[in-house]
């Protein structure tokens, strides 16, 4: 059953339920102020009522005076009852309309006679009769029952009528009732139906972009509609989130499958070469390796020299491929919510280390340290290899892309956060690329195939950066170089120093 069909059910009962009460309380008011008429009427015609004796033994002729109020000798009749001689009693009187109606009012047995009005049907005619008993005095014996009645057609064909009446006009009531239901249950869920009818379209593929208008934002329908399009706004921020993640994963696996591929083939193809030369049997006829070698015996010490290369080459690759399996896994870290200990960390003997270890690193810049004063006396709450990694990061990256030039390390204070900066005068970024470079796997072009990397590692920088709620800015100029500060927030207060980039 629809709510629509519910709400016309509920509306119609509840308007059933009241149009009875209504004709209740109606029909009992009319009713209770006709036959309040009438029994006044008929107490007054029983107080006036005389009794004279007839020609007939123990019979009496009933009369009253015409003048007295209520009486109407053409409806108000009367009978008088003996109980003396039997219990059920005998008709000892009428009044003279009785006699010519030839009517007789049905009288209870003697031990039933008690002051009453009833209604009684004799024939056709409806009466409406007072019986009063007449006892001994100071007794309760009952000797007598006088009966006045009412000929009521005209009250009771208008209880009837008006019966009628609220019986028809109840079920007009109820048909309009349920009419106008259907028609303010439709107008009043019609916003639900547009509801339902954006979830439909949603569902069958018109996109999550859809929203619902709304009339009346104050009432009930018009909140609902504001929270279904609060909703489907989250959802279709999510659905994007989730696109763009499923993206970003695809190219990262696929990204990752070709930096993995390479090292892989060079291994490959090195162990085909050892196998090819420690595997050769003496021939008498040249052959070209598989580096275009031609080879006819190898002596001892050629097979030693090209045995010792691809080694080294089995090795280069096999580091690189190390430190690339080692970045997959600190992204893969960060992707699962990985959460590292922390610990007060004081910065400056951690980057002189660092400053101390980058001098080790292949380069062909300088390597310059300072000022590294603003590091005095500074902790900041972190973890110490994550951020020596941070640095190596950057500094790294400051030496991959400066082929010749200089890359600094200094550090700098701003209020709350201090600085360590890595600058170098390297080939720089376009400024349409500084946005992208914290992605995985992405390059700038400027560096493509002529510097060697992964580009993982600024991702993993930006990441360690994160969980110590630290931000990396990026200032460079294409052509002139690059600075990278890391700001970390201060874990203990201490006085303001800035330190001027000189």
């Amino acid at each position: 059953m629809s709510i629509r069909l519910r709400l016309t059910l509920w509306y119609s009962g509840l308007f059933a339920v009241a149009f009875v009460v209504f004709g209740l309380i109606v029909y009992n008011v009319v009713y209770h102020n006709t036959m309040s008429e009438l029994r006044d009427r008929l107490i007054q015609v029983a107080t006036k009522a005389e009794a004279f004796d007839s020609r007939f033994p123990n019979e009496y002729n009933l009369n009253i005076n015409s003048s007295a109020p209520g009486f109407d000798s053409t409806i108000i009749g009367m009978q008088l009852i003996d109980y003396s001689s039997q219990r059920s009693g005998i008709v000892a009187g009428k009044s003279n309309n009785m006699v010519r109606w030839t009517i007789t009012f049905p009288n209870p047995d003697q031990e039933n006679a008690r002051k009453r009005f009833v209604t009684k049907q004799i024939g056709d005619l409806p009466f409406y009769i007072y019986e009063h008993p007449l006892v001994i005095k100071g007794t309760n014996t009952v000797i007598g029952l006088l009966q006045v009645g009412v000929f009521a057609r005209g009250e009771f064909a208008l209880f009837s009528k008006l019966k009628t009446i609220l019986w028809i006009s109840g079920a007009i009531g109820l048909l309009a009732a349920f009419l106008l239901g259907m028609f303010l249950s439709r107008k009043a869920l019609m916003p639900i139906n547009r509801v339902t009818e954006a979830a439909e379209r949603i569902r069958s593929g018109s996109g999550l972009g859809l929203r619902i208008p709304r009339e009346k934002p104050n009432d009930e329908i018009g909140r609902l509609t504001d929270t279904l399009n609060g909703m489907l706004s989250g959802l279709e921020g999510a659905y994007k989130t989730l696109e763009d993640s499923n993206i970003a994963q695809r190219r990262f696996v696929s990204d990752a499958s070709h930096e993995l591929r390479t090292p892989l083939t060079t291994i490959r193809g090195n162990v085909d070469l050892l196998e090819k030369i420690w595997l050769s049997e003496k021939q008498t006829t040249p052959e070209v390796t598989e580096e275009g070698l031609e080879q006819s015996m190898l002596s001892e010490e050629d097979m030693k020299q090209f045995s010792l290369e691809s080694i080294r080459d089995i090795a280069d690759e096999a580091r690189r491929m190390s430190s690339l399996v080692n970045d997959l896994l600190s992204l893969a870290r960060a992707d699962a919510g990985y959460s590292i200990e922390m610990e007060n960390v004081p910065l400056r003997p951690l980057t002189e280390e660092a400053s101390r270890r980058a001098a080790f690193l292949p380069r062909k810049a300088e390597w310059a340290v300072g000022p590294l004063e603003a590091l005095d006396g500074i902790e900041v709450r972190g973890n110490r290899d994550y951020l020596l990694q941070l640095l190596f990061i950057l500094i790294e990256n400051g030496f991959k892309y400066t082929p010749s030039g200089v890359v600094r390390l200094y550090a700098v204070r701003s209020e709350e956060y201090v600085g360590l900066s890595v600058a170098d005068t390297g080939i720089g970024i376009r400024a349409e690329e500084v946005p992208h470079i914290f992605e995985r796997f992405y390059r700038v072009d400027v560096s493509r195939g002529e510097t060697s990397g992964t580009g993982l590692g600024l991702s993993i920088a930006k990441w360690i950066a994160d969980m110590h709620q630290a931000k990396i800015e990026v200032r460079t100029q294409l052509g002139e170089g690059t600075v990278f500060t890391l700001w970390l927030p201060i874990l203990t207060n201490m006085p303001h120093v800035q330190e001027i980039d000189s």
